[in-house]
């Protein structure tokens, strides 16, 4: 494993793309993994490559770290999922108390894939946008599940991955602040203008906080942490490295 090298899981949305900044700014080598599953909002798969060309682009300190891209094709995830992600159903609550856009096992089988591809590269550190504060109660973003996931993928594959949340313990609004503070406004704009996180896949309405519907979850949860960001004063962050070796 080279100590300096990471995988960023990359959906093209606004925490994977603050991750993949987070990234760049800690390790000398960064490739990037995304999915295919047949989600309903596969425009993030087309924003994927726009906004990695706009790293190379317009942030020449990074360009050079930024290696290679993955898509990994898991449309079985869809065939046995029942949801609003993979089903044109309307977005509601379960009788669980888990919102239907929640996939089971989704976030279980990107870590799996990542580490496999993480261990072809030889790539010890793996960064994923997972967050317990500011998110829809998903079980497979929780702190407990990633540090589990760390420890079955390292004794599963006999060596030292080390899981990186960076968002773990900070609401949207910090999440925009961390972008500025890694990237200045530039990101900021980027992730604004160029990514996707609306879970209808809606690029024809832009916000001042980007794409989207503007009423699904996602949507509200990036409006009202763009907001607090704009209007709020920053509040200290907490410790944001991930579950340790």
């Amino acid at each position: 494993m080279n100590d300096s090298d990471a995988i960023v899981l990359f959906s093209g949305g606004q925490d994977s793309t603050t991750c993949l900044a987070w990234a760049l700014d800690r390790f000398a080598h960064v490739e990037t993994i995304g999915f295919d599953y047949r989600q309903r909002h596969r425009v993030e798969l087309d924003v994927r490559p726009v906004v990695l060309n706009a790293f190379r682009e317009r942030f020449p300190n990074w360009a050079g770290q930024l290696g290679g891209d993955h898509l990994i094709d898991v449309a079985v995830l869809s065939q046995v999922s029942e949801t609003s992600l993979t089903r044109d159903v309307e977005i509601a609550m379960q009788a669980n108390g888990l919102p239907n856009t929640f996939v089971p096992g989704r976030n279980l089988l990107f870590m799996t894939f990542a580490a496999a591809v993480a261990y072809r590269r030889g790539a010890k550190h793996i960064v994923t946008g997972v967050c317990e504060t500011d998110y829809s109660g998903y079980p497979d973003c929780r702190d407990d599940t990633m540090k589990a996931m760390q420890l079955a993928l390292n004794l599963g594959m006999d060596t030292r991955f080390v899981v990186h949340t960076p968002l773990m313990w900070i609401d949207k609004a910090e999440t925009w602040r961390l972008a500025r503070r890694l990237g200045g406004d530039e990101l900021v704009n980027l992730i604004r203008d160029e990514t996707h996180t609306c879970y209808h896949g809606d690029r024809t309405h832009h916000h001042e906080w980007g794409w989207g519907c503007g009423q699904c979850p996602a949507c509200e949860l990036r409006a009202e942490g763009y907001r607090q960001f704009t209007t709020l004063p920053a509040t200290p962050l907490p410790t944001m490295e991930a579950s340790g070796p």
